[in-house]
């Protein structure tokens, strides 16, 4: 119970990342059904694993789980340590550390970075939506790709 304490009066919005120390070799699925309903009604985002998950048809809609496998779940599971300094994928996350994770994967945004953060991605969408507004357009070329490129690479460099 002390985990789940902790998990459901943790800040939000938060990602959970838990490193399973039995990577590679795992085989207990602590993600499924169950844990992932359960976070995500404590208002968690998502979930952040190099162990199993199970479950894929029941698990809750908006809530991601990117994990180091699928499997059924044939171990003891259980939860070691809480609030620890871990390694997932060779990322390393501390408590409170800001994540970004999609489709693709993990990151951990450096503190310096932070406050420059909302900036930067703005200024990325902007920059990209040279090169896509001009393919998108009647009559799209290589010379029309060419021009929005220069364009591209001198608004960003």
């Amino acid at each position: 119970m002390d985990y789940y304490r902790y998990m459901a009066d943790g800040s939000l919005p938060s990602v959970v990342v838990i490193e399973d120390l039995d990577h590679p070799h795992a085989v207990g699925a602590f993600w499924g059904e169950i844990n992932t309903n359960v976070h995500k009604g404590f208002g968690m985002a998502g979930v952040l694993t190099n162990g199993v998950m199970r479950d894929l048809g029941d698990l809750p809609d908006n809530f991601p789980v990117i994990a180091g496998s699928v499997g059924p779940s044939h171990a003891f599971v259980h939860v070691e340590s809480i609030g620890q300094p871990v390694s997932v994928f060779g990322l390393k996350v501390s408590d409170g550390d800001l994540i970004h994770a999609d489709r693709h994967g993990a990151v951990v945004i450096p503190e310096n970075i932070i406050p420059k953060l909302s900036e930067a991605i703005s200024q990325l969408l902007r920059n990209e939506q040279i090169i896509l507004k001009a393919s998108r357009e009647e009559g799209f070329d290589f010379e029309k790709f060419e021009q929005a490129w220069a364009e591209f690479e001198r608004v960003r460099t």
